[in-house]
């Protein structure tokens, strides 16, 4: 065997640049079980931070990679519920020895491997990110902030200039700093994680430029994006202001400060914190505000922070909210003399100390990027380098690298102002709008890095010699050869390394560019973590100004396009921006200057006016009456003055609108309003609710028996597979696929189509679902002779875009008929109930976060809890756009809308002899006519025959079960107690055999009543109301301002086709299938290990594509 504790330790780059792929091929069970004892005894013995890190991957990657392909395709485990407690409270290591030592009693299979492996996974990362906050708590300057305890022990103190009242005796001086954001040229594949710089200094590699902003169209010139204010104020308060998000608060207690999630203000309270006037080491110490500024300013004084950052919108990739917080941070730690200059730029060793707090506060704040966020501080062009540990840095001894890297501006003697002027010419910046999650990239790219994947180490070292092609071709001020470079780094190593870095909307500008200019469009480049936010189109400096105008529209266009499908939180826009030479910069305002923004005053004014004038502070009352002077006297307070009226005065809403718009929407699609105030009444009352969607604690729940099943992955008979070959050729079958969903845990509740979203390539191009489902199907078809129906259940939110989506690519060329059967039946969301809050956070199993990021979900759930209280347990949920306020009601209903909408019959008219229905979920990729399960069907002459799999550690949510000595599936949501699920051996896949006629006189119908609607509604009413009703949560995006979007839980109901099975006429078949055809893709997150373990080269097989 390869000796992988060797690949870990060695120095020889040979050996250990070895990719754990290699070193592994062609290895029995027996050698890997062998691999995994050795290098867990050597993790635990280990003295050296990255050799345990290392180790703990390749132990994950055995455990999700590389046993499983060795094992019998019909191994069948449990998961024990010990080792899954353990891992949701964050007990890795304990949670590792329950699970090995069922291992080495059990033997491995799909459960103990897949469970594993996530122990193993996260154990790995939070290793890393223990790491970083040693590192960071142990840059000097920071360790005393997290010694101290009490407020009388601070040593910090005001500059006095600050101190010092304007001659009206009321006001006190404005300091303001103005900070440009950055933009990266390379950042050599993600080089800059703080877990790669600290292990591959050598290869952590960034070129970034701090640049000015202006939104074409809406600014001027381009200026500072980010501005920042602190001045003394007369009450002892400290008070935050977020002038972009709206938000006002005071806070009087240290504890207040602590609480990130209670406003929108937590960026400046992580600021406070990181820069030292309210050190981390005050954290609950239970003592007022008041005493601590009394400390730093002097009695009965506060201080005010106001941030604004000009509007740029989120998710731009530009750092926004780093360069913003280190903005924060630079202006308190010049106020507090921490940093050499009050007024002016910032020195060198001064930047890297901000940079080093502003790394604090993201971790304070429960959020992170990477190393080169902060690059906005630095002046101008920068070569940022990963720095080796040497003797005296906190991390020597403990990994190769430093945390901070080290920064080089490249002066004009390097790349020369004439380059510069020439970058600003060519270069068209633009936000695509879209709204994306970085985080599981970043945890991918870490991944990869440490096990040195062939392909991906390869495409990493490209990547790192792309950026001195880069900077090469920049001394050169050859900026077309950068747009040549910076195109073969996004289509070469980026996306080599991490496929999910670009997106459909993304290919189609750059193949649009091409097609539109030619030679005279020279190149793309990708802007932070991922494509689709903030990108870069370089162009001819010729035709610049046209290819501005023509690519804001263009964007326009595609999203427009693709909205149904992709997760777009704005317009798109396209920037002017200028490279900012000063770095962050500080100015001190005194009484004649102008001082805080007018929007600053839009938002507070109409808050003084509401205080009866005598209780104002003196600083209060001559700020308003200067304000007051100004929009009288100078003409160019007119947009101050707008901005006061718009604020104060009643407009005219689209509220009123959006009311019509939504009870238009509901009467449209089946809405019954009477159901429903029933259901809200049954909520508030407590008689349904999440607790009460459980089974009774006297029904008796087991495992199921060989006997119940069939399976399909061992027993696969000759005659099963004939039967339906024969019943195939014969044109006995049409597939459901249901599509009446968004799959709001895709795209985190955003709203989209989840069955149009392009997620993967597939024969060189992006495919979405149902491409994918219908080349299947066609393959199928061709393969036996017929053309086979294919229907797709849609909803209110799915039916217009899958509707307009297919016929616009003319149903990609389908050989058989295509159906499309519209849901008739939808809810409207409602506030969740407190109660259903606290059951969902407290009794139904949790995965606990790492300490900080536990602070946060706490914060969050206390503000979520006082949200439902205010706005009203179980009333309608309104305050959205119209489509998130409708809900689905349930698969159940899927079979009954074909009924309802006449999809059924119009199906039996142009296809009179099919007899049977394959039905099953757009996230089951796996899912085909394949002719041995559909054989199995038919032996088995039942009702409904259902596809299940062998549980693995995800697959949470229910199973098939013994209840009360009868087989049926059991959702999660009705599980009498959540360990009774460890209990059980297959988990539900939704894919179901139906055989028509008898699931009709289910119904209590034919095939002669699908004309007779009225007979069809009663027959569904009555079998629904023998079904249970289920309250269920769902995560639902708000978006607003400027790419901003909250997230909130809201109660929905829900009938669930599984229950089926509980009926005692409807005969019930279940049958055991391999992972590749049972598994569903729920989250993108999957995406990564779905391709790397071989299941889309699988799903790949079974489609014949147009």
């Amino acid at each position: 065997m390869t000796n992988l504790i060797e690949m870990i330790t060695s120095s020889e780059s040979s050996i250990r640049d070895r990719s754990l792929e290699s070193a592994l091929h062609g290895v029995t069970t027996e050698d890997l079980l062998a691999h995994v004892v050795a290098l867990d005894e050597f993790r635990r013995e280990s003295s050296n931070l990255y050799h345990r890190v290392r180790a703990l991957f390749f132990l994950a990657a055995i455990f999700r990679y590389h046993l499983p392909a060795t094992l019998e395709a019909d191994n069948t485990g449990k998961i024990p519920q010990v080792g899954y407690q353990h891992l949701l409270a964050r007990r890795f290591n304990e949670a590792i020895d329950c699970l090995l030592e069922v291992l080495s009693v059990r033997g491995p299979s799909d459960a103990i491997t897949s469970s594993l492996a996530e122990a193993y996974h996260q154990l790995s990362f939070q290793t890393l990110a223990d790491q970083v906050r040693r590192s960071v708590k142990n840059v000097a300057g920071n360790q005393w902030m997290f010694r101290l305890g009490h407020t009388a022990d601070h040593p910090l103190r005001f500059d006095e200039t600050l101190k010092a009242r304007e001659p009206d005796g009321h006001t006190f001086p404005l300091l303001s700093e103005k900070t440009a954001v950055r933009m990266d040229f390379s950042h050599s594949a993600w080089s800059d994680i703080f877990f790669l710089g600290m292990d591959f200094p050598e290869g952590a590699r960034v070129l970034n430029v701090s640049v000015d902003l202006a939104v074409r169209g809406r600014d001027s010139v381009p200026q500072p994006p980010i501005e920042t204010y602190l001045r003394v104020i007369d009450s002892p308060v400290i008070r935050l202001v977020s002038v972009d998000l709206g938000t006002t608060v005071e806070i009087t207690t240290v504890a207040e400060m602590f609480d990130f999630a209670r406003d929108y203000t937590g960026l400046l309270k992580a600021a406070l914190i990181a820069s030292g006037i309210v050190p981390p080491g005050l954290e609950g110490c239970g003592q007022p505000i008041r005493d601590l500024l009394t400390k730093l300013i002097g009695p009965g004084l506060g201080l005010e922070l106001v941030s604004k950052v000009n509007n740029i919108p989120k998710g731009s990739r530009l750092a926004v909210s780093t360069n913003l917080l280190g903005s924060l941070i630079s202006i308190c730690m010049r106020a507090t003399g921490q940093v050499t200059n009050l007024q002016g730029g910032l020195n060198e060793t001064d930047r890297r100390i901000v940079a080093a707090r502003a790394i604090l506060g993201e971790w304070i704040g429960g959020s992170g990027g990477g190393w080169q966020d902060s690059g906005g501080i630095w002046p101008g062009i920068k070569l940022i380098s990963g720095a080796k540990a040497e003797e005296g840095d906190p991390e020597y001894g403990v990994s190769r690298g430093r945390l901070l890297p080290q920064h080089k501006i490249l002066e004009t003697s390097k790349i020369t102002a004439e380059t510069r002027t020439l970058l600003q010419d060519s270069l068209v910046l633009v936000h695509g709008g879209m709204a994306q999650n970085v985080g599981p990239i970043l945890e991918m790219v870490t991944e990869k890095y440490l096990l040195r994947s062939e392909q991906e180490w390869d495409a990493r070292k490209e990547a790192i010699s792309i950026l001195d092609d880069v900077v090469e071709a920049l001394r050169e001020g050859d900026l077309q050869r950068v747009g040549k470079i910076t195109t073969r780094n996004f289509e070469g190593p980026l996306q080599k390394i991490i496929p999910w870095s670009t997106n459909a909307f993304t290919d189609s500008l750059i193949r649009q560019s091409r097609e539109k200019f030619g030679g005279d469009f020279w190149g793309f480049w990708m802007l932070g973590g991922m494509a689709g936010g903030g990108m870069g189109f370089i162009f001819s400096p010729t035709i610049k100004a046209e290819a501005q105008a023509w690519l804001q529209q263009a964007m326009l266009d595609t999203k427009r396009e693709m909205e149904s499908s992709l997760p777009f939180a704005m317009d798109p826009v396209v920037y002017d921006f200028q490279i900012n030479d000063k770095g962050s910069w500080s100015k001190l305002l005194v009484e004649n200057e102008e001082g805080l923004p007018d929007s600053y005053y839009a938002l507070m004014v109409p808050q003084w006016l509401r205080v009866p004038t005598a209780q104002l502070t003196g600083q209060t009352r001559r700020e308003l009456e200067k304000l007051g002077e100004r929009c009288r006297t100078n003409p160019s307070a007119e947009a101050a003055g707008k901005l006061l009226l718009d604020r104060m005065l009643p407009q005219a809403t689209e509220g009123k609108q959006a009311d019509d718009r939504l009870e238009t929407l509901l009467t449209d699609n089946g809405f019954d309003p009477i159901q429903h105030e029933q259901i809200q009444s049954d909520l508030r009352s407590g008689k349904i609710g999440l607790a009460q969607n459980r089974l009774s604690s006297n029904v008796t729940v087991c495992d199921v028996t060989a006997d119940d099943v069939t399976d399909l992955r061992v027993d696969k008979p000759r005659e099963w597979k004939t039967l339906g070959e024969r019943a195939l050729s014969q044109g006995k079958i049409a597939v459901v696929t249901l599509a009446a969903g968004v799959g709001s845990r895709w795209t985190e509740g955003a709203g989209v189509v989840k069955a149009i979203h392009p997620f993967c390539k597939f024969a060189g191009r992006h495919r979405n679902f149902l491409e994918l489902h219908l080349a299947k199907s066609r393959k199928t078809g061709r393969e036996f002779g017929t053309e086979i129906p294919h229907i797709f259940t849609t909803g209110y939110l799915t039916d217009r875009p899958i509707r307009d989506h297919l016929s616009a690519v003319n149903h990609y060329g389908y050989d058989g008929r295509v159906f499309l059967s519209r849901g008739r039946s939808v809810g409207l969301r409602t506030i969740p109930t407190q109660r259903d809050l606290r059951f969902a956070w407290e009794e139904m199993p949790q995965q606990m976060l790492d300490e900080q990021q536990q602070k946060m979900r706490a914060s969050v759930r206390s503000a979520l809890l006082e949200w439902a209280r205010l706005t009203g347990e179980g009333t309608n949920y309104t305050d959205n756009v119209p489509l998130q306020c409708m809900h689905p009601v349930g698969h159940w209903f899927e079979f009954p809308n074909l009924l309802r909408s006449g999809t059924l019959q119009e199906l039996l008219i142009s296809s009179p002899n099919v007899d049977y229905l394959l039905l099953h979920n757009i996230d089951t990729l796996g899912a085909n006519l394949d002719p041995l399960h559909l054989g199995a069907h038919l032996a088995a002459k039942a009702t409904l025959s259902f596809e299940v799999i062998s549980r693995r550690l995800d697959d949470r949510g229910g199973g098939l079960a013994r209840v009360n000595g009868r087989p049926r599936l059991v959702e999660g949501l009705a599980m009498p107690d959540e360990d009774i699920e460890f209990e059980l051996s297959f988990y539900n896949s939704m894919t179901t055999w139906i055989h028509l006629d008898r699931l009709l006189a289910v119904f209590g119908l034919t095939r002669s009543d699908l004309t007779n609607q009225t007979r069809v509604d009663d027959a569904i009413r009555s079998l629904a109301n023998r079904l249970p009703t289920y309250i269920t949560l769902k995560d639902v995006k708000k978006r607003w301002g400027h790419g901003q979007e909250d997230v909130f839980p809201v109660a929905q109901f829900e009938k669930l086709w599984g229950d089926m099975t509980a009926l005692p006429e409807v005969a019930c078949h279940f049958m055991v299938t391999d992972l590749l055809r049972g598994q569903q893709l729920k989250q993108q997150s999957q995406l990564d290990g779905w391709l790397r373990d071989g299941s889309a080269k699988g799903i790949d097989r079974l489609c014949e594509w147009e």
